[in-house]
């Protein structure tokens, strides 16, 4: 990774970049430790770490409003975007809560966050089963579901002010045309700085057609 990969992002933390890249490395080399034995990322792409994972979770910074303080993570997996993002989070007044059903992850995540004392926290169990009680600020989800399907996971955690920013890749557009049947939203698509046919898809206002 280029010495200056990170610089951008240095508005949007709470600490010095430099504390910010020693522990992305750690949770890095976590990371590759642990997929050793459990399914947290493509082996293919171990190589691309830093590039296809890291530096794509930590687009979503800038487009995270800044009174946002509660982020909810969906379908977490290895810790992609919710990791990086409680890295950047770490010293200062956000927090953020990933959902993951499968316990081998849920283990990882819990040890990342012990480890590098991360403002974050682990719901083991089913998006459906989590409790949506507390409106989270802001959203995220990268590489779970179509939008439709993402959508009906998601709702029901959406308040007023609640944006989503969801990771999609080449079909977005499609997928968003075909989500008008059900879905009523308001959306900005922002290109994505890792993938030339991705994008991050920005989602506010989200209903079902048929509610009232």
């Amino acid at each position: 990774m280029p010495d200056t990969a990170l610089d951008r992002f240095a508005p949007f933390c709470a600490r010095p970049i430099s504390e910010i890249e020693r522990d992305l490395r750690s949770y890095v080399s976590l990371l590759l430790k642990w997929n050793k034995v459990t399914n947290l990322v493509s082996r293919e792409t171990e190589g691309m770490l830093w590039n296809r994972h890291i530096l794509d979770s930590l687009q979503l910074l800038p487009l995270i409003p800044g009174k946002a303080q509660r982020i909810l993570d969906l379908g977490s997996g290895g810790g992609l975007p919710a990791i990086p993002l409680a890295i950047a989070f770490k010293g200062g007044d956000r927090s953020i809560t990933l959902v993951e059903p499968i316990q081998k992850k849920v283990s990882f995540l819990r040890t990342v966050i012990r480890e590098l004392e991360l403002p974050a926290t682990v719901i083991a169990g089913r998006i459906e089963s989590a409790d949506s009680r507390e409106t989270p600020d802001v959203i995220t989800s990268r590489a779970l579901a179509s939008l439709d399907h993402l959508f009906q996971l998601s709702e029901r955690f959406f308040g007023p002010e609640t944006l989503g920013l969801f990771h999609k890749g080449g079909e977005h557009l499609k997928e968003l045309a075909e989500s008008r049947s059900a879905w009523a939203f308001d959306v900005v698509v922002n290109p994505s700085s890792t993938d030339l046919s991705g994008a991050i898809v920005q989602i506010s206002s989200l209903r079902s057609v048929n509610t009232p």
